[in-house]
């Protein structure tokens, strides 16, 4: 076969001006032949072109293929015949392309590969058709990984920049962007979240002073916003309008993303400390005569908030020192016993009323509040426990075990005392 005559217009498939016919097998089994040319094939392809170099090589040249890449074979065959400049536009799926690609590197076709890999490192990916790309991908080597570009891993700055900036937006760092702030705002808190879950790079992301330094001026943001709304919230002429009982709403909704989230980040403690301070402050205005029948779900918001509070000191997670505790839980037993019957009158009355505590939430504050009173001094825990019994509300939070756990400590704290002050006597004696 002479393969330095002069090239030819030809197109795929024409049997008049063919010099090599191409043997595949069909879907069904069959042989299927395919008229070709030496020129198009030797310019367009390396296989080919030392394939056909070879002078016993003679003018049919078979290619296996399974059922499943024979399309994709023919597909190859046919782009070929395409002049350079066109073959990116011939491109119509990831779907073909990513059957082509993988032949286009077998018969080294180098054109087609670069435009198979442009193709794909281009265009929009479903959520299926991304597994199957990396997958491909990953065995086709070196030579394809270009197309994974759009998910590599970021280096550390990177991730710590787009990370700060999230933080900002979801905190409204810098004020907010209307007119849709309020949906980009939970977009940036979902980012977040998603950014702290078990990715290694995420504790050294976390660790960073300048990181820790935004997200806690984030949690002075949010706070700051809440209260402000909630101070101003008694002013308003109908406190049943809808549009301030929102905007509260959405103000402790980012107080308690932030409750969270720090948690993930070793900052939980500062939670802990902006929520104690606030809260005299958040009780006196929800506590308002004005608010006897109204606000209930901001109500139910504050007690899950502040459950999730006992918890991480109940439960050693955020150390305080013991007055701080003690400080904690005079400021909202006191207003859990009241409210917890509140909403267990309102739902008796109706049943369709939607504001409750659950029982998954009451267990869980009484067992952090036992845990809390166990874990404070002697005369700490005498006076909250002595307030307990002086009240009606002894059924919520159940505080028996707390006191029973306290007499068995006070006699044998008692005991040992007696017991020291004998062995402080004897010795006396015996000197």
């Amino acid at each position: 076969m002479d393969l330095t005559a002069v090239a030819k217009p030809c197109s795929f498939g024409d049997k008049g001006t063919s010099d090599v016919v191409l043997r595949l097998r069909n879907s069904e089994g069959r042989p299927e032949w395919f008229y070709s040319h030496s020129s198009v094939l030797v310019s367009k392809s390396r296989f080919f072109a030392d394939r056909l170099s070879n002078p016993g090589s003679g003018s049919c040249i078979e290619i296996h293929c399974s059922d499943s890449t024979y399309d994709h074979h023919v597909n190859l065959l046919r782009l070929l015949y395409l002049p350079t400049n066109s073959l990116l536009d011939s491109l119509d799926s990831v779907q073909s392309a990513l059957g082509v690609l993988p032949l286009a590197i077998a018969f080294r076709c180098e054109n087609i590969t670069n435009c198979c890999i442009q193709y794909l490192e281009a265009v929009p990916w479903e959520d299926k058709e991304e597994e199957q790309i990396v997958k491909e991908v990953l065995k086709l080597g070196p030579v394809a990984m270009p197309i994974l570009a759009r998910i590599q891993p970021m280096d550390l700055s990177a991730t710590k920049s787009v990370f700060i900036s999230a933080v900002r937006f979801a905190t409204s760092i810098g004020g907010s962007c209307p007119p849709f702030g309020d949906e980009l705002k939970r977009s940036a808190q979902e980012q977040v979240e998603f950014m702290l879950g078990g990715d290694e790079d995420t504790p050294l992301v976390t660790a960073d002073d300048e990181v820790k330094s935004v997200v806690k001026s984030g949690l002075s943001q949010v706070c700051s916003l809440f209260e402000n709304e909630l101070s101003s919230f008694l002013l308003v002429p109908d406190i049943t309008a809808e549009t301030a009982e929102t905007r509260i709403l959405q103000c402790l909704s980012d107080v308690e993303w932030m409750c969270n989230i720090l948690p993930k980040m070793d900052l939980m403690k500062d939670f802990v400390c902006s929520w104690g301070e606030m809260s005299r402050k958040i009780l006196e205005i929800v506590e308002d005569k004005k608010l006897d029948n109204a606000m209930w779900v901001l109500k139910v918001k504050l007690i899950e908030v502040t459950g999730k509070v006992l918890e991480a000191v109940g439960y050693g997670n955020v150390i305080l020192p013991a007055p701080c505790r003690v400080q904690l839980l005079k400021t909202w037993l006191p207003y859990i016993r009241k409210i917890k019957p509140l909403l267990d009158a309102k739902a008796d009355e109706d049943t369709d009323f939607p504001y409750k505590m659950d029982e998954d939430l009451c267990q869980s504050i009484e067992g952090a509040i036992v845990s809390l009173v166990l874990a404070l001094p002697s005369n700490d825990q005498a006076d909250i426990l002595s307030d307990w019994m002086k009240t009606e509300q002894l059924k919520y939070p159940d505080l028996s075990e707390a006191f029973e756990v306290w007499c068995y400590r006070t006699k044998s704290a008692k005991r040992r005392l007696m017991e020291g002050l004998d062995r402080v006597g004897n010795t006396t004696i015996s000197l």
